[in-house]
């Protein structure tokens, strides 16, 4: 029996690719987008197997009239893949509040919204999966991305928990932490970084050199991770996280390794916290 998938964020980047993948792959799918029109193309394609909704992730109703549609229309839903989201780079101390709530709203409460619409259908039929499209930014501290990585962190803390809630009735959650991928995200992303306060200089600028020269190079195959993501979907376990992508290996090894060592250098201190304990030796400055 082909699944019926809910794809958030379907008509651009990953999204897209997982929609052409799934399909390909036989499924029937409900994409969703702000601008179905995107879509046109691939409705006259696949027909019948392919549903179209119009969806702000943000807007909770919305989340659940989405995965209403998919019951509707397909009569259950087996896969749900919360991909929308987007991040600015800037300096915290000059992201506008407004901007910071946005990504919050659609990177993390999108993520929320969806889940929740989708597990007492899952729970009903007897199990499913859900995917977060997170980030390698879900495990690392970037300056720029105070918004963004916020927001992914967030995502998997989320997940993590949720995941062992549901677990019991057949649904599994993974969260994917992919790094730099060939789509237009790192030029929307850096387009708020064209001029670089002087005083930050020190703290975003070789971050800032390495987007410049990054963007459009990335070694993130869009295409070979969203044919990840369909076999996956075929498989009763499924990680809790999974990292995609050589960079994205390199630099959360690289922050895993340095947070473990901070932790052991401060182990004194952690353990003077108990009653009784003795008073610790600090570590040198």
């Amino acid at each position: 029996m082909s699944k019926v998938w809910l794809i958030t964020g379907a008509s651009r980047g990953l999204g897209r690719s997982l929609l052409e993948a799934a399909l390909q792959d036989g499924a029937q799918v409900v994409a969703t987008a702000r601008d179905t029109a995107r879509f046109a193309d691939l409705q006259a394609r696949y027909g019948e197997r392919l549903a179209t909704f119009e969806l702000d992730v943000t807007n909770e109703q919305q989340a659940q009239e989405a995965v209403a549609e998919a019951v509707r229309r397909f009569g259950r839903l087996d896969v749900l893949i919360n991909n929308a989201g987007y991040g600015h780079i800037q300096p915290f101390e000059h992201v506008h509040a407004e901007d910071f709530r946005a990504q919050i709203e659609t990177n993390l409460f999108g993520v929320v919204n969806l889940t929740r619409a989708a597990i007492p259908v899952m729970r009903a039929q007897g199990g499913g999966h859900i995917f977060q499209i997170s980030s390698a930014g879900g495990r690392i501290s970037t300056p720029g991305l105070s918004a963004y990585q916020a927001a992914k962190w967030a995502v998997g803390g989320f997940s993590d928990v949720v995941g062992k809630e549901v677990a019991p009735f057949g649904i599994r959650i993974c969260t994917l932490e992919p790094g730099g991928m060939r789509t237009d995200w790192g030029h929307e992303a850096r387009a708020t970084l064209q001029h670089l306060p002087p005083d930050y200089a020190a703290s975003l600028g070789d971050f800032k050199a390495l987007m410049d020269a990054y963007v459009g190079h990335e070694v993130g195959d869009p295409e070979r991770i969203a044919k990840l993501i369909v076999a996956l979907a075929s498989r009763s376990t499924v990680p809790a996280r999974l990292v995609l992508g050589s960079d994205a290996w390199q630099v959360v090894e690289a922050e895993e390794l340095a947070r473990r060592e901070t932790m052991q250098s401060w182990k004194p201190v952690t353990l003077a916290a108990d009653f009784g304990a003795a008073s610790p030796a600090w570590p040198s400055e």
